[in-house]
């Protein structure tokens, strides 16, 4: 049960980070390009299942796709994509610059951070309430002793108060990288 109940608390840890990941900071990073699918022979797959993706330069994401006809593809999903950002277009490669965040971007930002670090927060508190339900349950049929089933509730809890710690530090993380100039 407990191994159960730290591993649906990690995949929450995974899933913030995954979303956290899609959020530009003041430096360029591949992984924000991550969410964006590239229609590939009558297929949606993802960007870098068709392009080498590389930051040349701390503003610059450099898109090779390695067909020289999956220009126009790439370039049209990044555009449609919800990034904002404008590719160049060389005939070979595709640029993206990633323009300077502004202050109130920077806040947008770290407000979008914190709204998700709430919802990963809700996650694992739903992870608690669902194990304390089971745990009440099994002492209601007789199947685990009261002070077994106290136990079990602290452990519960000291997880939640783990997990909880680490959503925390993650989400430190993310808004120094946003604030940073």
């Amino acid at each position: 049960m407990m191994n159960d109940i730290e591993s649906r608390m990690k995949k929450t840890i995974g899933v913030l980070k995954e979303e956290l990941s899609r959020i530009r900071t003041g430096r360029a990073n591949a992984s924000i390009l991550d969410h964006i699918r590239v229609a590939y022979y009558g297929s949606d797959v993802p960007l870098g299942q068709v392009a080498n993706l590389s930051v040349p330069e701390p503003r610059t994401i450099v898109i090779a796709p390695w067909e020289k006809t999956m220009l126009g593809a790439v370039e049209k999903a990044i555009l449609a994509s919800d990034l904002g950002l404008t590719p160049s277009n060389d005939g070979v490669i595709i640029r993206l610059t990633l323009p300077e965040l502004t202050e109130d971007r920077r806040k947008e930002f770290v407000k979008q951070v914190k709204q998700i670090g709430e919802k990963a927060r809700v996650a694992i508190r739903n992870v608690r309430r669902d194990a304390n339900e089971d745990v009440k349950k099994q002492v209601k049929d007789d199947a685990l002793p009261e002070d077994e089933s106290k136990r079990q509730q602290d452990k519960i809890q000291h997880l939640t108060d783990q997990y909880i710690a680490e959503v925390e530090h993650v989400l430190e993380r993310k808004e120094q990288d946003i604030l940073t100039v």
